[in-house]
């Protein structure tokens, strides 16, 4: 709507639009922040390619691809335990992190560091993948829409107004 107080473009009689459900948040948030973190980490890899040769390359995309898979697990547990019991998530998110970390450790003890791996560009390629992925996950986050209180219903006795429920 335009005021007469203030000139301006006059308010068409489109639609505003209306956001509706999205399929997931988890989805959406693990596409975004996949594609942020593949991203850098492809400018990494290129830079250690230019540097280090093959084994920068290769070290810098092993300690990124590591983060990404470490995150992306709790995005899809939020995915599939937060369709059906949403405030359950959260306690499976924590449970999962613990299981994860014991797990990524055991495994990197068990296996131990590849003879091919460079230290210095596989802590570059995590780092780059953390950074990246978390700031890609904060702007997901603060784009979502999420309804805190239900849509008011309409209430039968009055000329079809709303009522709080």
């Amino acid at each position: 709507m335009t005021s007469d107080a203030e000139p301006g473009p006059l308010s068409g009689n489109g639609s505003v639009g209306a956001s509706g459900p999205r399929q997931s948040l988890w989805l959406g948030l693990l596409g975004l922040s996949s594609a942020t973190a593949g991203g850098a980490l492809l400018l990494a890899g290129i830079v250690a390619l230019i540097l280090n040769g093959w084994i920068g390359l290769l070290s810098s995309t092993f300690g990124g691809l590591l983060v990404m898979a470490f995150f992306a697990i709790s995005l899809l547990i939020g995915h599939f335990v937060g369709q059906n019991n949403p405030s359950g998530a959260v306690g499976l998110f924590v449970a999962t992190y613990f299981v994860k970390v014991i797990g990524f450790a055991v495994v990197l003890f068990i296996l131990g560091a590849p003879a091919w791996l460079h230290e210095r560009w596989f802590l570059i390629g995590a780092v780059v993948a953390v950074v990246f992925w978390q700031a890609a996950e904060i702007y997901g986050f603060s784009k979502a829409r999420l309804q805190i209180f239900n849509d008011p219903r309409p209430n039968p006795q009055s000329d079809g107004g709303t009522t709080d429920v």
